[in-house]
């Protein structure tokens, strides 16, 4: 399955093909010359994947080198980044060369800002791995390290010259990791798809999940896709994408990067957002308790951890989506139906 996108400024392709990654070597030189590569990765997904994509990539005439991370959140900063271009100025990486992003969300989103900022941008491919970065993270070309302050302070939209998607890397996730990833598909539905919706109502396990993952990564792409290329700079349509994400980085950063999953997070911070917005205008139950029931099948947490919520207001005055005094945030009118609602900061606590 391919999916095009088409920028006024940059066109690139989303693959999505169960074992691509075999010839990855091919379908990269496809898109780029004979050049050096820097495959960034961490130490997890380079001990699964990185021997077999460095050996494809050097069978098509490549100069390869790898740069692994630790896992986790922590890796996205300031100071990795740094530590990725002092690496890449030592090998002499130049303008003409290219960085392959092998790995989840975290790996992703660092890469990415290295390749965006290094020599001021050099070009970048994707290879996502995980269930979250494969329907959401990799697309779009939003790129941020995180700072003490908030989740993605920092950061660039930098669109990638590739996504190559190989469902067959799930098998190795485990399941939270797979559940992080359904967290970001429910909110697909719930925001833009009552028929990714209504199929999501029909599977019973994460396994059932992972035998239609293409179908999955490949409607979450499209809904992606046309976010994108309608709002690239997330000014407007882009912001539904945003769906409980608000309060996600909030619990984030405060329960510690990696504690509780961004997808956990981002299912509490829906059914949270949606809930007192339903208190808020005497709307009924009936759209946040959907969303809590499909959350909860899936084994995804759907209630606000222990947190001061003064504190976790405090997080959110340094969110991208603050403007002055006012805030946008993401609801839903129904399933499948979100907007855009501007408000006074001081009211969000009230959603809170």
């Amino acid at each position: 399955m391919n999916i095009s996108v088409d920028l006024s400024h940059h066109q690139y392709d989303l693959l999505i093909e169960k074992d691509c990654l075999s010839s990855i070597g091919e379908r990269v030189l496809s898109i780029w010359g004979d050049r050096k590569v820097v495959v960034i990765t961490d130490e997890l997904v380079d001990s699964l994947y990185g021997r077999e994509v460095k050996e494809s990539l050097e069978k098509s005439g490549f100069d390869v080198y790898i740069f692994s991370v630790v896992p986790g959140e922590n890796s996205k900063s300031l100071d990795q980044a740094s530590a990725i271009y002092e690496y890449l100025a030592q090998i002499n990486m130049s303008r003409s060369d290219g960085i392959i992003a092998l790995g989840g969300g975290v790996v992703g989103d660092l890469a990415g800002f290295v390749a965006s900022t290094y020599m001021r941008g050099i070009s970048f491919i994707q290879i996502p791995t995980t269930l979250l970065a494969q329907v959401d993270s990799s697309i779009g070309g939003k790129t941020a390290v995180n700072t003490t302050f908030a989740k993605n302070l920092i950061g660039t939209f930098y669109q990638p010259d590739a996504v190559f998607i190989d469902p067959l890397t799930l098998n190795t996730l485990d399941s939270r990791r797979i559940q992080e990833g359904l967290a970001e598909i429910i909110k697909s539905a719930a925001i833009k798809s009552k028929r990714l919706w209504d199929k999501l109502g029909k599977l019973e396990s994460l396994d059932d999940c992972i035998l239609v993952a293409d179908e999955l990564i490949y409607e979450c792409c499209q809904i992606k896709k046309s976010a994108v290329i309608a709002d690239e700079f997330d000014h407007g349509e882009r912001l539904l994408l945003n769906f409980g994400h608000t309060i996600a980085h909030g619990i984030e950063q405060i329960k510690g990067y990696g504690v509780v999953t961004h997808g956990e997070a981002v299912s509490i911070g829906m059914v949270t957002i949606t809930r007192q917005n339903e208190l808020l205008h005497n709307m009924g139950h009936k759209t946040s308790t959907a969303l809590a029931e499909l959350l909860t099948k899936f084994g995804l947490p759907i209630q606000l951890p222990t947190i001061n919520s003064k504190r976790l207001y405090d997080v959110i005055l340094h969110d991208k989506k603050v403007t002055g005094d006012r805030i946008k945030i993401v609801l839903l009118h129904e399933i499948g139906m979100a907007y855009v609602k501007e408000i006074p900061l001081s009211k969000f606590k009230d959603y809170l």
